[in-house]
């Protein structure tokens, strides 16, 4: 089981340059955790897509249900107080966005200790953050 990001759920519903290598590590093991606010990031990120004239609004709509048919299958980390502190600890440690903190507190809240999980995301700064935090970024 892995930890995806958005920025890797992403290119699973709208076609873009690391779709193959998404699809790809979705194939080795199709067994997804995300973080409770995952659907609302992909939801943002389809739409600026569509607001930059990427995709119309039909790609957007087609996004969205390939997005939907994911999430039937995948694991949420909710919120809670452990995630809230972690991503506080987070902010102090690594140059992250709130959102990215939230993102890797969940992932690090899931995996427990001894951290030994795979971390999936193509964000370059979150991947460093991930990787200094004992995770496995993937790709590689």
């Amino acid at each position: 089981m892995r930890f995806w990001d958005a920025s890797a759920i992403v290119p699973l519903c709208e076609e873009q340059p690391s779709s193959d290598a998404m699809r790809a590590l979705l194939r080795e093991d199709s067994r997804v955790v995300v973080w409770w606010a995952s659907l609302v990031e992909c939801w943002s990120a389809f739409a600026r897509l569509r607001r930059e004239g990427v995709v119309d609004l039909a790609g957007e709509e087609a996004a969205r249900t390939a997005l939907e048919r994911l999430r039937r299958s995948w694991v949420e980390i909710h919120p809670g107080e452990e995630v809230r502190l972690r991503a506080g600890r987070l902010l102090r440690t690594h140059p992250l966005r709130a959102s990215d903190a939230l993102q890797l507190a969940a992932a690090l809240v899931w995996a427990g200790s001894p951290v030994s999980i795979k971390f999936v995301s193509l964000d370059q700064q979150l991947r460093e953050a991930a990787l200094l935090e004992g995770l496995t970024p993937l790709p590689a």
